[in-house]
């Protein structure tokens, strides 16, 4: 068996473990043999059986199995948006927020909350409270990224265009803190609360839609895995293969965007997956194929997150931790272990 399978083996394998203390883990303490009757034994048979509560069967299909399912999509899909923009632009501190699509969805947020209220209505159209937050964040990441997409047809410079997204970036950062400073206390609370990020705010209703952006997107990264080993040696080595690099780069720059908007837009701007976990999957698989390392980075962002929740979780009563109170602890050491490593190429 080779390195990888063996990797992905023991990946798979820890996912499942994560996945099941998710479902375990939280305020209200339900045994893990009752979780696993909830899960597969028909609702029928639950209703009449006196040992599982019927609270329990809500938090369980309700709550926690959703949130579980969207750390594990979110963690993949910032993992992969990560690897696609360090390989592309050379730089490994790169991530999926490094065009400011992160940031185009915190604006179109603020916009929601600071500005209009909470709702946004068009003549007799209406969304309040979190459709309307959902709606305002996608539709800011996706602005961003369609300006990026046309900067790209006016600049070739990979770190030209870098640096406009960072631009970009500032921009709607300097719009953001001019909006918290003439909003409410109310609306900056509101608006602070959804900056921490959370892997909860997908419920079953929406899990779908937002399983199958994902999934497509992830589909789209590995298929460019070929480009980004061509990309490895030089745009001119790429084009000499055969590649647009051109196209190629409006194809990663159009999957990083829609998965950066899509987790962006449920779950908060997550920091540092995207960032950190590339590096970690690096070094665990010793390996820059991507047609391998792809997909363990994928695994190993889906782990990264499903930790990330299992901590948030873990006060229980006492409350949840913030999402980016803890991913920060957990990529920060990478990213300075990285530097540290790489220290004689800055």
């Amino acid at each position: 068996m080779s390195k990888f399978f063996r990797f992905a083996l023991w990946m798979t394998l820890l996912i499942a473990v994560l996945f099941a203390l998710s479902l375990v883990v939280g305020a209200v303490n339900i045994p893990l043999q009752q979780v696993a009757r909830i899960l597969f034994l028909p609702e029928a048979t639950l209703q009449t059986d006196p040992a599982i509560k019927p609270s329990w069967i809500y938090i369980v299909i309700q709550s926690r199995l959703p949130q579980a399912i969207t750390a594990m999509l979110c963690g993949a899909a910032l993992a992969a948006c990560g690897l696609m923009m360090q390989t592309a632009f050379h730089n490994p501190l790169a991530g999926p927020s490094v065009f400011g699509i992160n940031s185009g969805a915190s604006l179109g947020v603020a916009l929601v909350m600071l500005l209009f209220g909470g709702s946004l209505t068009a003549g007799s159209f209406s969304l309040t409270g979190f459709m309307a937050v959902l709606a305002a964040a996608f539709t800011g990441a996706m602005a961003v990224m369609a300006l990026i997409l046309l900067f790209s047809t006016m600049v070739r410079n990979n770190v030209m265009l870098l640096i406009i997204g960072i631009m970009i970036g500032y921009l709607a950062g300097s719009a953001i803190s001019l909006l918290n400073f003439f909003s409410t206390e109310q609306g900056v609370q509101s608006y602070m609360i959804w900056g921490l990020g959370n892997f909860g705010g997908v419920s079953m209703g929406q899990l779908p839609l937002f399983s199958i952006t994902v999934i497509a997107g992830l589909l789209g990264a590995m298929a460019l895995s070929k480009a980004l080993n061509a990309l490895l040696l030089g745009e001119q080595y790429a084009e000499n293969l055969g590649f647009n690099v051109q196209h190629v780069r409006n194809s990663l720059l159009l999957v990083t965007g829609l998965l950066t908007a899509v987790t962006t837009a449920y779950c908060g701007p997550v920091v540092f997956i995207g960032m950190a976990v590339p590096h970690v999957a690096r070094m665990l698989l010793s390996t820059d194929n991507h047609h391998h390392l792809m997909p363990a980075t994928i695994l190993t962002g889906a782990a990264v997150a499903l930790l990330c929740n299992v901590i948030c979780m873990s006060p229980g009563a006492q409350g949840v931790i913030p999402l980016n109170a803890v991913t920060p602890v957990m990529g920060a050491p990478v990213i300075i272990y990285v530097i540290l490593k790489q220290k004689r190429n800055f």
